[in-house]
C-alpha cells in the first residue's frame, strides 16, 4: 500500500486553511484523470463515454502531455478563475517546465508538440492553451455551479468540524483510515507499495475538495509555496449537467458552453465579479461574454454608481426552458 506521511510544524498547524472557493484548472485536471481512470466503471461508465463522444480535437494534445496519468509538476497550479490558472501554468519557469516533461517521459520519444513545448515554442504554448480551454467548456464549464455549490457546503462542514472536534480530527476525517501522531499526518491509500513523505516546512497547508477524483489526496508541493492537498469529497458519483440541460445542449452548440454556463447561473441579478466567480472566469472574461450576450438581447444591465448587474431578459428565460415559458 503507498502511505502518504505530511510533517507538520507548529507553524504549519496555525497556517491550515480551507481554500474559499474551487479552482478550474486542478478541478478539470481530476476530471481529465478520472476520464482516463477505467478503474471506476461501474459508477463512471455512462458518464466517460458520454464526455468522449463530445470531446473536441483541441483536447487531444493534453493525452500527449500525461502519458501515463502523470502530469508534470508546472500544471499544478491554482488560481480561482480559468484564466488565472492558464496564466500560472503559462508563467512556470522554462527549466521547471522542461523538468517536468522529462521526468513524465524519462527517456521515450515525445510527440512533435510535446518536444516544441519543452523547447518553449509560442505555437506549443498556443496548443497547450487551446486544448485546455476545450477541455474545461466540455467537460468542466456544465457542472461549474454544482461544483461551486459542494465547495461551499464542504466549506461549511469544515468550518463546524474545527469549531466543535479541532484541527486534528477534522483533518483525520478528511480521510478514513489516516492518523495524526507527532506531528505527522499518515494517509494510506490504494496504489503500489512505497512512502511518500512531505515535509511543510512552516508554509502550511491548503486544503481544496475535488468532486471528480475518486481515489487518494492529490498533493501539489512546491518549496515557495504552500502545499495544496486535493481530497475526494462530495457524493462520489459522476458529476452531471443541472436538470434541463439535455435541451440546452443545442443551445450551446450556437452559445458555447462558457456563455450558457453564464446565463444559467443568472437565476437571480449578479455583478460582473458574482458572474466570474460563478462560473469560475476573470471579470474581464465574463463582462465580454455578457456583452456579448446582451447584444444578442438574452441578458440586460443595469449600472447603479460603479458596479453593473445583470439579468436575463424573457428571451433567454425562453430558451433555456425549452419553449416551455406560461402564455
Amino acid at each position: 500500500m503507498w502511505v502518504i506521511r505530511i510533517h507538520f510544524t507548529a507553524d504549519d498547524f496555525a497556517r491550515v486553511r480551507f481554500a474559499p472557493r474551487p479552482s478550474p484548472v486542478p478541478e478539470l485536471h481530476a476530471a481529465l484523470m478520472m476520464l482516463a481512470a477505467p478503474h471506476e466503471e461501474p459508477l463512471f461508465g455512462r458518464w466517460r463515454n458520454r464526455l468522449l463522444r463530445s470531446l473536441p480535437r483541441a483536447v487531444e494534445p493534453l493525452a500527449g502531455l500525461v502519458p501515463d496519468g502523470q502530469a508534470p509538476a508546472f500544471l499544478d497550479v491554482l488560481g480561482d478563475t480559468l484564466d488565472e490558472g492558464v496564466a500560472l501554468i503559462r508563467d512556470a519557469r522554462p527549466e521547471f517546465v522542461r523538468t517536468g516533461i522529462e521526468q513524465v517521459y524519462a527517456g521515450r520519444p515525445a510527440p512533435p508538440w510535446i518536444r516544441a513545448l519543452h523547447g518553449g515554442t509560442a505555437d506549443a504554448w498556443r496548443t497547450l492553451d487551446r486544448a485546455l480551454r476545450a477541455a474545461h467548456e466540455t467537460v468542466l464549464a456544465p457542472v461549474w455551479p454544482s461544483v461551486q455549490d459542494l465547495h461551499r457546503t464542504e466549506f461549511t462542514r469544515h468550518a463546524l468540524a474545527v469549531a466543535e472536534h479541532g484541527l486534528g480530527a477534522t483533518l483525520t476525517h478528511l480521510a478514513p483510515g489516516s492518523h495524526l501522531r507527532d506531528g505527522v499526518w499518515e494517509w494510506p491509500t490504494p496504489r503500489a507499495e512505497g512512502v511518500r513523505e512531505i515535509h511543510l516546512g512552516g508554509r502550511g497547508l491548503i486544503l481544496r475538495p475535488t468532486f471528480h477524483w475518486r481515489r487518494g489526496p492529490l498533493i501539489q508541493h512546491r518549496a515557495e509555496c504552500p502545499t495544496a492537498l486535493a481530497y475526494p469529497a462530495g457524493r462520489g458519483l459522476p458529476l452531471v449537467p443541472e436538470e434541463g440541460s439535455q435541451a440546452e445542449e443545442p443551445l450551446a452548440g450556437v452559445l458555447g458552453r462558457t456563455r450558457l454556463a453564464l446565463l444559467r447561473s443568472l437565476d437571480e441579478a449578479r455583478t460582473t465579479t458574482g458572474l466570474a466567480r460563478r462560473i469560475g472566469v476573470s471579470n474581464a472574461t465574463a463582462s465580454a461574454h455578457a456583452s456579448a450576450l446582451r447584444a444578442a438581447g438574452l441578458l440586460t444591465t443595469t449600472r447603479t454608481g460603479r458596479s453593473v448587474r445583470h439579468a436575463r431578459t424573457p428571451l433567454a428565460e425562453l430558451l433555456l426552458t425549452g419553449g416551455t415559458a406560461d402564455g
